[in-house]
């Protein structure tokens, strides 16, 4: 029965003898199965790397025209030749992929060296297709004896040697740096274990000088209570609705807002909500998100005075009103502007719905309460005022206002006049120097964005900026420009942290400034002058007409860019298909490294308007002198679009994709879009997102790790964890412990500050894109770690309203 399916190949095939245990028409079966499955598989293997050879050789022309890498071109040509080989059931199949396998190796380790992350996908799939064609009916089935074994060694090999490769560089981690920061005592640094601000303080620190959780226990930690807001997504939302919001705790209770400006607090020992405010706000379904990134503080003039708005809380709302609420039952303060709130809009002009409003708390320093605002970039050349202005924390009057267009004037603005159209706003966070009466303010960039060819040389000295101003009066003080003549979206986003940092000439009173960028500038806070050195190195020039670039631009000593300037090696893809289709995209777009100017080609921009660090900051440990940061590798693509062809486009329809922008009045729309694969994922290569930690007494960047896992990011909840992007900063303590919920998989974790290893983690029911925050809760005396997972609806993570605390056990 069995010589029936006989092939030549077949010869020293034995039927079983009677004796044994299967009966022969039973292993005729087994054969005929092995022999049609062979032939399948064959067929398939030779389809697949036919469509995959016509494929490589199509893009891989394309890529040789515009001076890319021949690879894909000689790679694709050689799969179609093994192809038609195992077409022909030749032996030669075999070696001639062999080669392919070792000169993929070759080419690899010259582009990437032992980086796993960018091996795997060059050569795991040419890997898993010569596993197939070793296997045993598929290899009979082209032409391959047993009796010519020498044909099959080159191709176990190849493939043995490529995944030795793989496993020394799993190994080697090159993405990893190993290293320990100065150690620092593990004890209370003298606090009342309150959380008073944003940043735990006016300096913005991100720190507590709590010591109770310490690398020796945290893996204890557990979940205490678990609150629900009740505030979801609604009908008639902006597309990106998030709660980003890090709570205070003062006294007995913990305070925090959702997205529709809902301010709660909450007994601090159980969660147990004692009061809810709706300020009824009205949504715009055509702001660019929603958020509320907290709320601001005012303790009462006399301590323990208990009297109502005494104490008082600050709420900014997405339709532009500041609320003064009592900080004991929730009421708005009557005697606080017009029936408890100020209008925001009052100087602006014409403001759209949705186009302006707060999403960070103001800051308080002293008396005043002092606001700057969101303003939805790039609509047109006469959008919202970025000014600042502080307030009377107990009336509401309007004491005095900064506008960048007019920086010295800083008058109440008279009724009826209207602040500087377009000026740079500040949309992020303040801090407050009591000492030296200063308030420190980042500024972002003049809208729009990627065309500054109208700014005013007062605005653009201003823009992207770090400022000082005299808490008393708003007077500019000093300044310092993170970017000359933006035109990125490099906004200063993240937070002024202030320290007192010594080095050899001693004692400096210190700030810290976080930018997209990557730099990160440490300024004597006093002046403004660089403490750790930054030089102006040159830049590419080439804007588009009308406009013009700085010839240099600035650089810190301390820099967490990851790879300071992309090639066409460092594209990514999971498969070599997409990473062809990468290096395309990348050979198409104008690139000469950072700040190439916006143009109507495309430009790469790297680092992305997402930037290296964004809102949420770094962590800073005042006692050790050392930072904890979590930033961010991604690429964007700028392509503007000449007036009329925009004009065109909207007339037809086509303007109205997300990241185009119109920017009215300006020469050029824009559309701003990730650099993504057609895949989805980053064309550049992981990490693209890492924790870092820094000391800040050398500028040096001591340990850094990939950080968080493609889990939530992918159907199947796959382990690879190559380090992902950070939405949510990091916090850190005297314990020696650092928390972050930010990354794009639904976990929080805990680390050792001084070496960065991962030390606990907790699965949460959201995405928790928020920075954490840690308290001494009032009755038990346990330090509580609280992070919110209220996941982000415009990166696909499902929406929450969970607000959690972690403790040690009793």
């Amino acid at each position: 029965m069995l010589s029936q399916f006989a092939q030549p190949d077949y010869k020293d095939t034995q039927v079983p003898n009677s004796s044994a245990s299967t009966p022969p028409s039973d292993m005729a079966n087994g054969a005929h199965g092995a022999i049609k499955g062979g032939k399948l598989v064959r067929l398939l293997l030779a389809l697949l790397l036919t469509a995959a050879g016509a494929d490589m050789c199509v893009g891989g022309l394309a890529l040789l025209q515009m001076d890319g890498s021949s690879y894909y071109i000689v790679t694709g040509a050689a799969l179609l030749v093994v192809a038609a080989l195992i077409i022909l059931r030749s032996p030669a199949a075999l070696p001639v992929y062999a080669l392919i396998v070792l000169a993929t190796l070759v080419w690899a380790l010259a582009e990437v060296g032992l980086d796993w992350w960018q091996l795997a996908p060059r050569g795991g799939l040419l890997v898993l297709f010569g596993i197939l064609l070793l296997v045993g009916p598929v290899r009979r089935r082209i032409g391959q004896t047993d009796g010519r074994k020498f044909t099959i060694l080159p191709l176990q090999t190849a493939i043995v040697a490529t995944i030795g490769i793989a496993i020394a560089a799993w190994i080697a981690a090159p993405q990893t740096v190993d290293g320990a920061l100065p150690e620092g005592p593990y004890a209370d640094a003298g606090t009342n274990g309150d959380w008073t601000a944003y940043g735990g303080d006016a300096a913005g620190r991100h720190w507590s000088a709590l010591a109770q959780i310490t690398p020796a226990n945290i893996s204890r930690l557990k979940p205490v209570w678990h609150y629900h807001t009740g505030d979801w997504p609604r009908s008639g939302d902006p597309l990106s609705v998030t709660n980003e919001v890090t709570p205070l705790k003062i006294g007995q209770s913990l305070y925090l807002c959702t997205p529709h400006a809902q301010a709660i607090a909450l007994d601090a020992e159980t969660g147990r909500e004692l009061w809810r405010f709706d300020p009824r706000a009205t949504i715009s379904a055509s702001a660019p998100f929603l958020t509320c990134r907290g709320l601001s503080y005012m303790p009462a003039e006399q301590p323990g005075d208990t009297a109502p708005c005494a104490a008082r809380l600050f709420l900014p709302t997405p339709d532009a009103r500041l609320f003064a609420l009592d900080a004991q039952s929730g009421k708005p303060c009557a005697n606080f502007g017009k029936n408890g709130a100020v209008d925001l809009a009052l100087g602006m002009g014409g403001m759209q719905p949705g186009i302006y409003y707060s999403t960070s708390p103001p800051l308080v320093a002293g008396a005043l309460v002092v606001i700057g605002g969101q303003v939805d970039d790039n609509r047109s050349v006469r959008e919202p005022s970025g000014v600042l202005r502080a307030y009377d924390g107990r009336t509401g009057r309007l004491v005095w206002n900064w506008d960048a267009g007019r920086p010295y004037a800083t008058a109440p603005l008279p009724a009826g006049a209207t602040y500087t159209n377009n000026s740079p706003n500040s949309w992020s966070l303040s801090s407050y120097d009591p000492a030296l009466g200063l308030i420190y303010v980042p500024l972002g960039n003049a809208t729009p964005d990627e065309f500054g060819g109208a700014r005013t040389p007062v605005v653009d000295r201003l823009a992207t900026s770090v400022v000082a101003l005299d808490a008393r009066t708003g007077t500019l003080r000093w300044s310092f420009q993170t970017v000359h003549h933006d035109l990125w979206d490099m906004d200063v986003g993240s937070q002024p942290i202030l320290l007192d940092l010594d080095l050899p000439g001693g004692k400096v009173p210190a700030l810290v400034q976080p930018t997209k960028t990557g730099n990160i500038f440490i300024l004597d806070r006093r002046t403004g002058k660089p403490v750790l050195p930054v030089r102006e190195v040159p830049v590419p020039g080439g804007a588009v007409p009308g406009d013009y670039t700085a010839r240099t631009q600035p650089v810190s000593a301390l820099n967490l860019l990851a790879h300071p300037h992309e090639t066409e090696s460092g594209m990514w893809g999971l498969s070599p298909f997409d990473q062809m289709r990468c290096r395309i995209a990348f050979r198409r777009l104008r690139y000469e490294g950072p700040y190439t100017p916006p143009s109507v080609q495309g430009t790469l921009v790297y680092p992305g308007h997402l930037g290296v660090f964004n809102w949420s900051g770094i962590a800073v440990d005042p006692v050790r002198q050392v930072a904890i940061a979590a930033p961010n590798y991604m690429a964007y693509v700028d392509r503007l679009i000449p007036r009329a062809d925009y004009a065109r486009q909207a007339a037809n329809g086509g303007t109205g994709e997300f990241g185009s922008s119109p920017n009215a009045g300006a020469p050029y729309g824009v559309n701003i879009m990730p650099f993504l694969s057609p895949l989805g994922l980053p064309c550049q290569a992981p990490p693209w997102g890492v924790l870092a930690g820094i000391d800040l007494r050398t500028g040096k960047v001591v340990w850094r790790r990939p950080n968080g896992s493609v889990r939530d990011l992918t159907p199947l909840p796959l382990p690879f964890a190559p380090g992902v992007p950070t939405l949510g900063g990091p916090i850190a303590t005297a314990g020696g412990v650092a928390f972050l919920t930010g990354t794009l998989d639904h976990f929080v974790r805990g680390y050792d500050v001084t070496t960065g290893r991962e030390l606990w983690r907790a699965r949460l029911p959201a995405g928790g894109h928020a920075t954490p925050m840690t308290y001494l809760s009032p009755r038990s005396g346990r330090q509580m770690v609280v992070v919110v997972a209220g996941g982000y609806r415009a990166i696909g993570s499902p929406a929450g309203d969970n607000v959690i605390a972690y403790a040690l056990p009793d």
